[in-house]
């Protein structure tokens, strides 16, 4: 556990080369690391967002907003629960973040490379979902942050999809940790702010 928070404090991602500390190992199991991920992540924007009037809750719940049921399905229906979700009333702004410990790009049907459709739907159910006119206005704007790791090639591009921005951004693991550091939170300052007040933006033409 110790080993573990220091990874977690320093930003550092644990690999198999030589190097001059050792680590047991989480027997390859890919979802020790994907936890560490992402409570790095949540940690790292708690240190340095809250202080700035971020509300940060990681692993929260949402709600289907339900109108009607069969008896048995509650017992069976998936729930939703965000790895990240920051909200900042004084810039009226509320973020979902997702972290995935893989590669953010695969290889599509007709093109050599495309962004995962699965994940594209699954962060577009959690801000859709959730949208309430009349109580909530946080929730017609919600952005939402795909957030994925790597080693080489950055990443950080967006979709703004009936008034919900989508960022799709990586953040290279094998920098150092204030690298790390300054681009995880670059990241969540662009999400901030409406996507057609960033630029360079394209417009859609409808």
């Amino acid at each position: 556990m110790l080993e573990a928070a220091k990874l977690a404090h320093e930003l550092a991602l644990p690999t198999e080369s030589a190097g001059s500390r050792l680590l047991t190992s989480p027997d390859h199991e890919i979802h020790w690391l994907r936890k560490l991920y992402e409570k790095a992540i949540a940690g790292l924007c708690e240190v340095h967002l809250s202080k700035n009037g971020w509300k940060i809750l990681p692993g929260r719940m949402l709600n289907w907003k339900i109108s009607a049921q069969t008896s048995a399905i509650s017992s069976i229906f998936p729930s939703m629960k965000t790895d990240i979700f920051m909200e900042n009333q004084k810039k009226a702004r509320r973020i979902i973040i997702d972290t995935k410990f893989n590669e953010l790009l695969s290889r599509g049907w007709h093109r050599d490379e495309t962004i995962r459709n699965s994940y594209v739907y699954q962060m577009y159910s959690y801000l859709r979902s959730q949208e309430d006119f009349v109580e909530d206005s946080l929730a017609r704007t919600t952005a939402g942050v795909l957030l994925h790791p790597t080693v080489s090639k950055e990443f950080n591009e967006a979709v703004s999809i009936q008034d919900h921005d989508i960022w799709f951004a990586t953040v290279n693991l094998a920098g150092s940790a204030q690298s790390i550091r300054d681009r995880i939170l670059e990241i969540v300052n662009q999400a901030s702010c409406p996507l057609l007040s960033n630029n360079p933006v394209i417009r859609s033409s409808e």
